[in-house]
């Protein structure tokens, strides 16, 4: 990982790549999601690396801070990959799809030190999920939020992934974006605290700099070690969520929801 460059929201790659890119200079890493062509959905590769950069910086002397962000200024990331589900066969195949979830997720989310989610445009399904394991998210006006699966796939999220969300957003807004499947705007999640500040695009690379700067100038050990402590106590006691899980994936609705969304249909729910 050599000089560092933070994408300027304009910048928009020439040809189709899903690719999580890492720099590093001066103490920050900035890690970009880079997948335009569908705006940086999440593909199970750009999963995969973004647990190795993780893992890798985890174990990397000198960083301080990292920087997360979408490539494009359209979408901090949209979601996940869904051409992936149409392979599932039975419910086993969510379990098995939502524990590696979490396993790509945790080292996000344990870093050793604080982390911000830099968000331009949407932040929905997979991309909450990786903005919520951020420490601090700022946001332009425009940004929005949500896990609209209710609406779309008739899937579900892990016990590890909801408590994660409940913790940071609330019950009352988790349950609006799972339950409603509603869109939440910046304004209502900066009021509620999940976001730092919001920031005009133009404005927006400044400002994560700068708080970066702040955060460098405080006790690394003491940040790794009250943000280890806040996971370890939400991830605690999790309950044993398996059986809901398989139950959801392994549904005529789930298929059904899938298929519609890859053939640009809206799904009929049959509750079955």
């Amino acid at each position: 990982m050599g000089g560092i460059h933070l994408m300027n929201p304009k910048e928009v790659t020439s040809e189709p790549i899903a690719q999580v890119r890492c720099e590093l200079r001066n103490g920050v890493a900035y890690i970009t999601f880079d997948h335009v062509a569908a705006r940086n959905a999440m593909t199970v590769e750009m999963y995969q690396s973004l647990k190795s950069i993780c893992e890798g910086l985890a174990n990397t002397p000198g960083v301080r801070v990292a920087i997360f962000r979408g490539a494009g200024g359209k979408s901090f990331v949209s979601g996940s990959d869904i051409a992936q589900f149409a392979h599932f066969s039975d419910g086993n195949d969510g379990v098995r799809y939502e524990e590696e979830i979490d396993t790509y997720l945790t080292p996000l989310a344990t870093l050793p030190f604080p982390t911000i989610a830099v968000i331009d445009g949407m932040a929905v399904g997979g991309g909450l999920a990786i903005a919520t394991c951020c420490d601090f998210r700022i946001a332009t006006p425009e940004a929005k939020f949500g896990v609209p699966i209710a609406r779309t796939l008739g899937n579900c999220l892990s016990g590890g992934n909801i408590a994660w969300l409940v913790a940071h957003l609330g019950i009352h807004i988790v349950k609006r974006m799972l339950l409603l499947a509603e869109f939440i705007s910046a304004e209502t999640l900066l009021k509620q605290g999940y976001l730092l500040n919001i920031y005009p695009i133009e404005s927006l690379e400044d400002q994560a700099n700068q708080l970066a700067e702040r955060l460098m100038k405080l006790a690394p050990i003491t940040q790794k070690s009250s943000k280890l402590v806040m996971a370890r106590i939400i991830k605690s006691n999790l309950p044993d969520c398996n059986d809901l899980i398989k139950e959801c994936y392994g549904s005529a609705d789930f298929k059904n929801g899938v298929n519609a969304f890859l053939s640009g249909q809206v799904p009929i729910w049959s509750g079955k």
